[in-house]
């Protein structure tokens, strides 16, 4: 006897429909946050077969941090969302942060019914105003026959061109308002990125081409954008091609194996060392691949010299490109089709160059590191650290980098085996207390593998919260917090530039082993350095969530990989 099938209604309610339209955008999880205004939203996801699953927070920020550390190794659109009032003031830092790090991530804060708008209603705020100037992207809904439309404009816009951060303010009554199903469908390509690639001026191509063939020491310097392109190959058959020498900056590592014969490493005053250093200052022709050329890549727009070496600059931004070099090659493009049209104009051409000289600079640096990397001292210097990790981790794993402590040593000496998003940090705001969060993203977004979280304790006190939610999911994430009890980079940089003159930077010491201990997380806190290999070892075998607390070093004392200390 055949079932009978109800028919479906001709009609939505609004919060069914962003539910069905981020299904059919191919939305996998979301990232969020309970609030009054959301309730309708929720019961949508309660009720509806849509498949997606919802990770509770438990703050609005976190929720946009794991949203961002999802979309970096996954590829798709990262999605979080939280209600009205301190909802989207908390979701700021997550958003701005994916906005200038180009990755795509979608904020929906549900708000107060367009009806009460103006009636001094609790929570009210103007979220169009508030988000415009921090997203590429947003809008404050009115009406419910308007979802469909707004959800396929959010996700074209944030998956195309330069990728970036959308938002969308939800009021309550549009929750409840009539929707057509015929409206309800999607561009499911639209849900990864970049997903409308756009294709380089042949003209610069061939200027492109004319200037690396008369080149005799070209480097590239190669962003984040090689990684969000997935142009890694092209690039690796590049360089292999002319010879030349391969820098990244932080985003940009994993745009090439960092074990391959023309990779220099990181470049910049974080992370960068003067070996790395040395062989941008011999380049006669550089080349920026999707990458701004910003302040910490060029040490202050030292390094390249202004007019040292002629620039070609390959960027999906045009508003990039020029800020601040003169250019004499502008390749506006996806960096993977531009660099298969340049690998194609030098078809049949080829550098012998001389890879030795990145060999010795590499050399000269890791020999400095593995001095202090063999360091039995107390407390534990930051180099053993990243040489323990190093040792312990497998290839495909994903470390995760908290400014302050993390950030520099690992972006100069943890070597990526590999290429692709194995390594992020964030870079474009570099607030405290990101990578505990993203690192529970990324664990979604790449569940098959090991993913380690690596903070300060000061970035610590800004996310313990969030044990909680690695506990109540059972995540199999790692985090290892470099405990000194103050806030390293800040008295790192008023013992460099004022005198010694330290004022207002060091806190309490905190035992981070117990307090992840009374979360239910397995734990250890090491202070001798022959510890920290066994810990690593038994933290990273074990099923759940775990976390090593280290002593360590503070930054002030160290010998970090950061220029302006140096000097």
């Amino acid at each position: 006897m055949n079932k009978l099938v109800e028919p479906q209604a001709a009609t939505l309610t609004g919060a069914e429909a962003v539910v069905e339209m981020l299904k059919a955008h191919g939305v996998e999880v979301i990232f969020g946050l309970c609030g009054d205004t959301s309730l309708p939203l929720y019961d949508a996801l309660a009720r509806l077969p849509h498949g997606m699953r919802h990770v509770l927070t438990r703050d609005e920020r976190h929720a946009a941090y794991m949203a961002d550390g999802y979309a970096r190794v996954s590829g798709k659109v990262g999605v979080c969302e939280g209600p009205s009032g301190g909802g989207a003031t908390y979701i700021l830092p997550g958003l701005v942060e994916a906005n200038e790090s180009s990755i795509p991530i979608l904020a929906i804060n549900t708000d107060i019914s367009v009806s009460s708008r103006n009636r001094f209603t609790l929570t009210e705020l103007d979220q169009g105003a508030l988000v415009k100037p921090l997203t590429k992207w947003n809008a404050v809904l009115d009406r419910a026959a308007d979802i469909p439309r707004t959800l396929r404009s959010a996700f074209e816009q944030m998956t195309t061109s330069r990728p970036g951060a959308a938002h969308i303010a939800l009021p309550f009554d549009v929750q409840s308002g009539p929707v057509e199903r015929s409206e309800v469908w999607a561009d499911p390509t639209l849900g990864r990125y970049p997903s409308r690639r756009v294709a380089p001026d042949p003209f610069y191509v061939e200027l492109a081409a004319k200037l690396l063939r008369r080149a005799k020491s070209p480097v590239f310097i190669c962003g984040g954008g090689v990684v969000i392109s997935g142009a890694e190959s092209e690039l690796g058959g590049l360089a292999e091609q002319l010879s030349a020498p391969v820098a990244t900056t932080i985003s940009g590592k994993g745009s090439i194996d960092e074990e391959h014969a023309l990779a220099a490493g990181v470049v910049g005053s974080n992370g960068g060392t003067p070996e790395t250093r040395s062989i941008v200052d011999a380049a006669d022709v550089v080349v920026f691949a999707g990458c701004r050329a910003g302040s910490v890549t060029t040490e202050r727009w030292r390094h390249p010299a202004p007019g040292q070496a002629k620039i070609v600059h390959l960027d999906v931004d045009p508003a990039v490109i020029g800020a601040n070099y003169r250019v004499d090659v502008p390749l506006v493009a996806d960096a993977k089709l531009a660099l298969a049209a340049l690998s194609e104009a030098l078809d049949g051409f080829e550098r012998a160059g001389d890879s030795s000289i990145v060999a010795k600079a590499k050399a000269k640096k890791f020999a400095k590191f593995g001095r202090l990397a063999e360091s039995n001292d107390s407390p534990i210097r930051p180099e053993r650290v990243v040489a323990e990790l190093a040792k312990a981790l497998d290839p495909d794993s994903i470390v995760v980098a908290d400014p302050g402590t993390p950030c520099p040593y690992l972006s100069a000496y943890y070597v990526v085996r590999g290429t692709g998003r194995r390594f992020f940090s964030n870079r474009a705001h570099g607030a405290l207390g990101y990578a505990l969060a993203a690192s529970v993203g990324a664990h979604f977004g790449r569940p098959a593998v090991k993913t380690v979280a690596v903070m300060g304790d000061g970035s610590f006190g800004m996310c313990a919260g969030e044990l909680e939610t690695l506990v109540r999911l059972k995540l199999p994430v790692t985090l290892v917090v470099i405990s000194n009890s103050v806030y390293g980079w800040i008295k790192a940089g008023q013992r460099a530039g004022y005198g010694k003159r330290y004022f207002s930077v060091d806190f309490g010491v905190t035992d981070h082993a117990k307090v992840a201990q009374a979360y239910g997380i397995r734990s250890w806190r090491v202070e001798n350095p022959n510890g920290l290999g066994p810990a690593l070892e038994q933290a990273l075998a074990y099923a759940g969530p775990t976390l090593i607390d280290v002593v360590c070093q503070p930054l002030h004392e160290a010998a970090a990989p950061v220029s302006e200390w140096v000097a």
